[in-house]
């Protein structure tokens, strides 16, 4: 007997450990090291080989910008001849990665900004694409892939998605390599949370401390955790896919979200409610409209003048209807009183509502994120 409860203890244990272990997260899942982040990248260019859908004569910058285009090949064309609407003007955007080489790929996102009505079919032109510094770190060029099309004839239009918009995948070769800075004037690194937190950064420098090897960690607020390298530390990265790999329990902040737009509500299991009780009522409100028509009485004699009349009786009702919900609750989470409201078949709407005044009352102890 003694034995069988030594293996249900040891059962419980694990399980215990398994669901303890199930709530830590990755370090490089909480946040991200200062100086590792992606860089911005812009250019203008210009798109060729459209089915007459690109811009009209009156947009100038196109003109100017395919004139400017032919010159470098030896071609003089004034502006005033540029009449063609197989050109558009657009603007292109990339991210680049904190650690990039030469010749790398980068997908280029393509959008208009003249007057085109479809990008299909097109082809981006060689384009720089410049960083916030001003300096060209890629080249993009290539065929223009659009999610949708634009057809119109004799007044009739067919259009799905945004034809104006589109992809250029792989599209951007990287010419400048970028190399990333993580390690700060000391010779330190600082990881930065995606959610600042004091309670989390604490745990995060004492799992830091307890690793062999790694460094003394310093939580300087909630939101930056400070590790000082020891001295002679020579490959940083070893340090970092360390520390990445390390787990870490988040302390997670109470929070009820909800969209009035579609009807969804989402908390978290263990947020707590104190014992309320709901009434919610219902307010119906119709309106009856008659029509009747005069007509003149004598149709054969009245002057060409006289129409017939129609008038519009309305009639307003208010009914206050029955309550849908009296009910009390005791202590308990957001996720109890929802399945509750759910078997007393309220609606989700209605719950945000019944949330929402809740949260009004004090007895809600979460955030209550309204979108």
């Amino acid at each position: 007997m003694s034995a069988r409860r030594l293996v249900v203890g040891l059962l419980l244990a694990a399980s215990a450990a398994a669901a303890a272990a199930a709530e830590d997260v990755r370090l490089k899942d909480l946040g991200r090291f200062l100086g590792w982040r992606e860089n911005m990248l812009v250019g203008y260019g210009i798109v060729t080989g459209l089915a007459g859908t690109g811009d009209t004569p009156r947009s100038r910058a196109t003109r100017q910008a395919l004139s400017n285009l032919l010159q470098q090949f030896d071609l003089v064309v004034p502006q005033d001849q540029m009449a063609n609407r197989n050109v558009a003007a657009v603007m292109l955007t990339a991210t680049l990665p904190p650690s990039s080489s030469v010749g790398d790929r980068l997908d280029v996102a393509v959008s208009s900004i003249g007057d085109a009505r479809s990008l299909a079919g097109g082809t981006l032109l060689m384009a720089p694409m410049q960083g916030p510094d001003r300096k060209v770190y890629a080249l993009a060029q290539g065929p223009v892939s659009v999610g949708g099309y634009r057809f119109d004839a004799n007044g009739n239009l067919a259009q799905k998605n945004t034809p104006t918009a589109g992809i250029v995948g792989a599209g951007a070769t990287v010419e400048a390599p970028v190399a990333a800075q993580v390690l700060d004037p000391g010779g330190g690194l600082n990881f930065v949370l995606k959610d600042a937190d004091a309670v989390t950064a604490e745990r995060i420098a004492e799992r830091i401390n307890a690793m062999p090897g790694v460094g003394r960690a310093v939580a300087r607020d909630a939101a930056v955790v400070h590790i000082e390298l020891p001295p002679g530390t020579g490959a940083v990265n070893a340090v970092l896919a360390r520390l990445e790999q390390l787990r870490v329990a988040p302390d997670r902040r109470a929070r009820v979200v909800v969209n009035e737009r579609t009807g969804t509500v989402v908390a978290g299991g263990d947020v707590r409610i104190s014992a309320v009780s709901i009434a919610h009522g219902d307010l119906r409100v119709s309106v009856s409209t008659e029509f009747t028509a005069s007509q003149p009485s004598q149709i054969g004699i009245a002057g060409s003048g006289v129409r017939s009349l129609t008038l519009a009786n309305s009639k307003l009702s208010v009914e206050e209807g029955r309550q849908q919900v009296a009910a009390s609750f005791d202590d308990g989470t957001v996720a109890d009183l929802v399945q509750a409201l759910h078997k007393l078949k309220v609606g989700t709407r209605d719950i945000i509502a019944i949330l929402q005044s809740i949260k009004s009352a004090g007895a809600l102890y979460a955030d209550l994120i309204v979108q």
